[in-house]
């Protein structure tokens, strides 16, 4: 590899334009626009001749989150706020209204709402959904700013004018609109965790749904034409959600797609009436099941998938009459890009690329993997190669714990750390262990309060599992992550000295009881309880658990980065670490960042760090396969 490299500078750049929408007349294309040091706008295109008709910039920092077109010329726009690359940019509750030509401009909801007769107290606006017949109008949830209750409106985007649809005195609820934007189930989840569902006579009586009568846990998401039949997600004892058709109280269920050890995902769907025609079951890229499989949309889908190998193939939006198509295509080495497809041309058109620098001839492929652990569990891997090696024998390993610890899942799509590292030379193992997503509730749950002891042996016995195969090098692995992945980079190397020449961790919560005390999480009640379930109470097991208390034990390189303005783990974690390390006599290599957060938002910086690391990794692995 050598000279020949990938620079740092392509795993750490975005592409200026992304997250494209399409107008319902299919003449129009909205799209983010990063422009630069914390500057973001909205921008729209004209797709006859992608002249722009309309930029929209936002105050620094922030950024649309959500675009919605409410008819063939007015767009309605949920604005947020960036934070560091480990969070998605979050919502801010505001939303705003503009024409395709950046007239009409009109401010909806949000805090800096002004109450009058008949109008909203300020609070958060989420836009829900809109009218199947885009009438200018959008539904909007209200969250107000001491929610008990959870509400619906009806939005005009021109006048401003509110109209409530629904209310019920539970806070938090998801709503969920039939064909005739009539709201029909609310579902969400108590502060303990435990999943709540509504439903709607069709009369305006509301009424909880009993999971015991139904057999499982039933969240209906859409319903067919005629509004008699649901489309949903159903999951038993805590298994994987399967795909369902029910009728409206969850009986008379059909098993549409399923896959016995992970979640469906990737739903497709037709234009109006919205019905979906496929979805996505197995490991890796795994396959579409197509639920209408005569109808155009399959067809179409299918015939895309075969001409384009290896890729998923995801419709983002399809215009009224259902002959424009934007679609978007991706795969383990290549990031993604966003094509327009007219059904009387039958050809695709180039839009929008995600990563410009990223040339996926040049990325490694990742290959889902499985090893069982010493107590009987398949566990979930992705091995990223080196670029041009097809079977790994013997080379240096990075072991790259995933955040959360919770909801989140490692899987075979791109992965900008993992082919970072995987560019460098290095094998890369991803463990999905007792506690991530994707595998249903009963094994999220079994990773609570095992943060510290069985998630990481899990980790630990997926390494000894790649050099029981001869796949790694076992004199040269090390481990790097972010978040709870930085946790388990210094925790993994106390739990199992001897197996890691050094460790790395990127904005890490590094001490237990510090979590539980200070950051976003414990802010709120729903916070505070679930660090309650996850972590538990036990002053002794929290010490133990963490690092920086367990840090003299830690007697290998260690790597410390982190935001100076970090809200979900405080730098006060990262200097308690370096702290106890020091005190040690093992100080870290130490980087800090002024204005981040959470990761980096910031590209400069991700190129410093992902230098740092780079360098860190070569003086204690030595070079990667060449």
């Amino acid at each position: 590899m050598g000279t020949d490299r990938v620079p740092v500078e392509a795993f750490a750049r975005f592409s200026k334009l992304s997250s494209p929408r399409l107008s319902p007349d299919g003449k129009y294309l909205s799209a983010n626009a990063e422009l630069g040091n914390g500057n973001y706008a909205l921008a729209v295109y004209r797709l006859a001749d992608m002249v722009q008709t309309a930029h929209l910039k936002f105050p620094k920092y922030e950024l649309p989150v959500q675009v919605v077109w409410v008819s063939d010329t007015r767009l309605v726009i949920a604005k947020g706020r960036a934070s560091g690359s480990l969070e998605k940019p979050y919502a801010n509750g505001e939303i705003i209204a503009t024409n395709f030509d950046g007239t009409q401009q009109k401010y909806i909801y949000g805090y800096e709402q002004r109450t009058r007769s008949g109008g909203l107290d300020r609070g958060f606006g989420q836009i829900v959904s809109v009218p199947e017949q885009r009438n200018g109008h959008f539904y909007m949830r209200q969250l107000t700013l001491n929610a008990r209750s959870s509400s619906i409106y009806d939005v005009d985007t021109e006048t401003t004018v509110y109209k409530q649809v629904v209310q019920l005195d539970t806070p938090d609820l998801e709503f969920v609109l039939d064909h005739d934007s009539v709201p029909r189930f609310a579902y969400g989840v108590d502060l303990d965790d435990n999943t709540l569902l509504f439903g709607n006579d069709g009369k305006g009586k509301w009424s909880p749904v009993s999971f015991d009568s139904v057999g499982g846990k039933w969240i209906p998401m859409a319903f067919t034409p005629d509004n008699t039949t649901t489309y949903g997600y159903f999951s038993q004892q805590g298994g994987p959600a399967q795909f369902v058709s029910s009728d409206l109280t969850g009986g008379n269920r059909k098993v549409l797609a399923a896959d016995a050890a992970h979640a469906v995902e990737d739903t497709q769907w037709t234009a109006a009436p919205y019905r979906p025609f496929a979805v996505r079951t197995g490991r890796g890229l795994g396959q579409f099941t197509y639920l209408m499989p005569e109808s155009p949309d399959a067809q179409l889908h299918l015939a895309l998938s075969k001409a384009l190998p290896g890729r998923r193939v995801d419709f983002i939006d399809q215009s009224k009459d259902g002959q424009v198509i934007l679609l978007r295509v991706d795969s383990d080495r290549d990031p993604g890009a966003w094509y327009l497809l007219r059904r009387s041309e039958g050809k695709l058109r180039h839009l929008l690329t995600g990563r410009e620098g990223i040339d996926p001839q040049r990325m490694g492929e990742r290959r889902p993997m499985q090893f069982t652990t010493s107590d009987g569990v398949k566990l979930d891997t992705i091995l990223t190669l080196p670029p041009g090696v097809t079977e790994a024998r013997g080379l240096p390993m990075v072991l790259l714990p995933h955040g959360g610890p919770h909801y989140v899942e490692d899987d075979w799509f791109f992965d900008s750390d993992a082919q970072f590292l995987a560019s460098r030379g290095y094998l890369v193992l991803q463990v999905n262990f007792r506690g991530s997503g994707g595998r249903g509730s009963a094994f999220e749950r079994a990773g609570h309060r095992q943060w510290g002891t069985r998630v990481q042996d899990d980790l630990i016995e997926g390494v000894r599992w790649a050099v029981d195969q001869g796949m790694a090098d076992p004199a040269r692995v090390c481990v790097y992550g972010a978040s709870f992945g930085a946790y388990s980079a210094m925790m993994a190397p106390i739990r199992a000295p001897g197996m890691f020449k050094c460790a790395a961790g990127l904005a890490g919560v590094y001490d237990l009881q510090m979590m539980k005390d200070k950051g976003d999480i414990q802010q709120s009640e729903s916070g505070r309880r679930y660090l309650q379930r996850v972590l538990g109470n036990d002053a002794s097991v929290l010490q133990a658990s963490s690092p920086a208390r367990q840090a003299a034990q830690l007697r290998i390189p260690v790597l410390l980065a982190h935001g100076e303005e970090d809200e979900r783990a405080p730098l006060a974690h990262a200097k308690a670490m370096r702290a106890a390390l020091t005190a040690a006599g093992n100080a870290p290599e130490w980087h800090t960042y002024a204005k981040e957060g959470h990761g980096f938002y910031n590209e400069d910086n991700s190129i410093d760090f992902y230098r740092a690391l780079d360098a860190f990794l070569a003086r204690n692995l030595g070079p990667g396969a060449q």
